[in-house]
């Protein structure tokens, strides 16, 4: 008879999210993983294949349960939801730095090939919400051409964020930029 589980799948990609988040991919260990998570290795490969598995599905549960979305819905659409999706390149989880799925993009390299696909496809359903919102601006230029610029500008400010950048100058290049995009 097996033994009950006594985690919720939930419950570790909660705790595992900050462990990835913070060491990247390849510098978190599954000593790491199981102090964290309190599940022991054998427990974590019963619910997850491997380290890749549930990298993978933290990375799935972090895009499923994030609130970016939700900066881009407010109305009335426009630019003050721009910023506030921008904002969240700042850190959008206390103690942690820039975007999860942007700072995976960095690893790209050695990530399971899924990982590409799960940020790619994320990034979809964003950039139109950007569009509707910079639409609602009626800019002189295309609201797609706008929407990329936001999306490279959000994810080089949540690469910043490594750099140990002080949130006060993330906030005043977020503002800069801004003004820049009404002039556009």
């Amino acid at each position: 008879m097996a033994r009950p589980r006594n985690f919720s799948r939930q419950g570790v990609l909660e705790k595992a999210l900050p462990v990835f988040w913070e060491h990247g991919f390849a510098d978190t260990t599954l000593q790491d993983l199981e102090a964290a998570t309190g599940v022991n290795k054998s427990g974590l490969y019963a619910e997850f294949r491997d380290k890749d598995d549930l990298f993978l599905e933290t990375l799935r549960y972090y895009i499923e349960t994030s609130k970016i979305k939700d900066t881009l819905t407010t109305e009335p659409l426009g630019w003050d939801n721009v910023r506030s999706y921008l904002s969240v390149a700042l850190g959008c989880v206390e103690g942690q730095k820039g975007c999860f799925s942007t700072n995976s993009m960095r690893e790209f390299a050695i990530l399971p090939t899924e990982a590409h696909s799960i940020v790619q496809n994320s990034l979809k359903p964003l950039r139109q919400l950007l569009v509707k919102n910079i639409e609602a601006e009626r800019p002189r230029m295309p609201a797609g051409s706008l929407a990329d610029i936001v999306m490279t500008f959000f994810v080089g400010t949540s690469l910043e964020q490594n750099l140990a950048t002080t949130k006060t100058a993330g906030a005043r290049k977020i503002e800069g930029f801004m003004q820049i995009l009404r002039s556009l």
